[in-house]
């Protein structure tokens, strides 16, 4: 699998990020699959955050197998330097390890929640105390939501953040708005060497009131030839890694398109963007109705 430098972090991360959220509520034995299988891919990247069900009891039995080939990036959704710091000590404990490569504020996707984590007495404050514990060599933050990359650039203007995490996809591109910020993120991300995830790879449209058919929170691409699409697509902008599909049945999917990804035209990517038709709209994203 293709391998791209995190920013400054200087990490060869694969473009696809072992996301753990996908084995956060299966057994140990399904978990311990999904684990051999991104091994065997040689995915060199792992996501991970304690909200994710009980991701971190399933891969701390994998820690002291692989912890020295693997680029460990973990979060905290709590807001204030206390808690964060409660948070941090229970992910170690949790995972059972004495350090992060990367430690991001989570779920950071308003402009009230910035204000919340960079405030004094933030949570902002706890990742820099950790850096300088020398217990994570880096610092970030991730978010959610239509107003992630809006929310993110401000994020930059404030603390040399290492790296970002948000979301990005062809269905996404239909908004022209969330369009419009995600590429002027990427853009300013790249110039200052920031490392770029993006996340909800394989995301089309919402569930809406219907029967969820995925573990994942959005409707997701299933079928091979639309998840070689989006993520075809994906890994033709100007990212670095794409944390995995929140699945255990359509992780194999990601990582088979992943394994044989070349980087698409202009007007391939124009075509996967046209293609996309949200049976529902996710607001949660920005994702439009396929009407709309």
């Amino acid at each position: 699998m293709e391998k791209r430098r995190l920013g400054r972090t200087g990490h060869e991360s694969t473009v696809v990020t072992f996301g753990t959220a996908g084995i956060g509520r299966v057994s140990q034995a399904v978990a311990d699959v999904a684990v051999e299988r991104i091994l065997e891919y040689g995915v060199n990247h792992i996501d991970i955050a304690p909200t994710y069900g009980e991701a971190m009891e399933r891969m701390a039995p994998w820690m002291p197998k692989i912890r020295d080939r693997v680029f460990l990036g973990a979060k905290t959704r709590e807001r204030t330097y206390t808690l964060a710091w409660e948070n941090i000590e229970s992910c170690m404990k949790r995972l059972g390890v004495e350090s992060f490569d990367l430690f991001q504020l989570h779920s950071v996707g308003t402009m009230e929640d910035l204000d919340r984590v960079t405030t004094s007495g933030g949570a902002l404050e706890a990742l820099v105390e950790l850096r300088e514990r020398g217990l994570t060599r880096w610092v970030g933050i991730t978010g959610h939501g239509p107003d992630a990359p809006r929310v993110h650039l401000e994020a930059l203007g404030r603390f040399d953040f290492d790296t970002v995490m948000f979301p990005l996809n062809a269905s996404l591109y239909r908004n022209t708005e969330y369009r419009e910020a995600a590429v002027e993120l990427l853009s300013v991300a790249n110039e200052r060497d920031v490392g770029i995830h993006t996340i909800k790879m394989l995301a089309r449209g919402g569930w809406g009131n219907g029967e969820r058919e995925h573990t994942t929170w959005y409707d997701p691409h299933r079928e091979q030839d639309e998840i070689d699409g989006a993520l075809w697509w994906l890994l033709s902008q100007p990212m670095h890694t794409a944390p995995s599909v929140g699945d255990v049945e359509l992780l194999p999917r990601a990582l088979d398109a992943a394994q044989r990804f070349t980087p698409m035209t202009e007007d391939e990517q124009s075509a996967v963007v046209a293609r996309q038709r949200a049976p529902l709209p996710e607001p949660g994203l920005g994702i439009l109705a396929a009407a709309d």
